[in-house]
């Protein structure tokens, strides 16, 4: 049984929602809820494992709440649905950790089938704005944002920091990097600053930004085979 959450500030498609949800088998609504700030406490009664998340809701817009709740509840998955296909809103919530970016638009069949594979751990991005993702992260690697660090500096990283790296450059929190390498939170931060320190970088987006040119994001280690 997948347990989801809704999240929009529009009545007529939080309740449309609700009730066909609640006739597809193996899906169980835990609320529908207008706003983030709504979210995070529903969640705090009944963790979802799936949250349909629009993007523009009062008090907590759907952006800024996929940051809290990746960072506070990393096994949650999130869907954002939505009409928006801005090209800042889909970078953002990608970024967050969103699994997933869909218009409105689609069926309710797509909708169920996308929500089944996010919950299986597939990421699932509407073919236009998968478009989009594809050209933004080949301007970052090719516009003038290109970071250039020599071997020197690389030669001094230890195999944590690489799988760090890795992680930072797929769009993970700290806390779900912890969880991945089987870290504590405080060594990853520890472990991202003499990144930061070694590398000679400002912030995490820029060691994403190089993680993605250098192609460091795709690198399989030895733990991983």
């Amino acid at each position: 049984m997948i347990k989801i959450l809704i999240a929009d500030d529009q009545e007529l498609i939080r309740q449309s929602l609700l009730i066909i949800l609640r006739t597809k088998s193996g899906f169980k609504v835990t609320d529908a809820v207008k706003n983030g700030l709504e979210v995070i406490q529903s969640i705090r009664k009944e963790k979802p494992d799936v949250i349909l998340m629009d993007i523009r809701m009062p008090k907590i817009d759907g952006v800024a709440c996929t940051q809290i709740i990746k960072e506070n509840y990393p096994d949650i998955k999130i869907i954002i649905l939505t009409t928006f296909d801005d090209d800042e809103y889909v970078f953002n919530a990608l970024k967050y950790g969103a699994s997933g970016y869909l218009l409105k638009g689609i069926s309710i069949d797509e909708l169920t089938g996308a929500i089944t594979k996010v919950y299986q751990g597939t990421a699932m991005i509407n073919e236009d704005i998968a478009s989009k993702v594809v050209k933004l992260f080949s301007k970052m690697a090719q516009a003038n944002i290109a970071i250039q660090i020599d071997e020197k500096q690389t030669a001094e990283l230890k195999n944590t920091e690489w799988k760090i790296i890795s992680l930072v450059g797929r769009g993970l929190s700290n806390k779900e990097i912890a969880k991945k390498l089987k870290l504590s939170e405080g060594t990853v931060r520890n472990g991202l600053s003499n990144i930061l320190s070694k590398l000679n970088l400002r912030d995490r987006t820029q060691v994403a930004i190089w993680a993605v040119q250098t192609n460091t994001v795709n690198k399989v280690f030895e733990d991983e085979i």
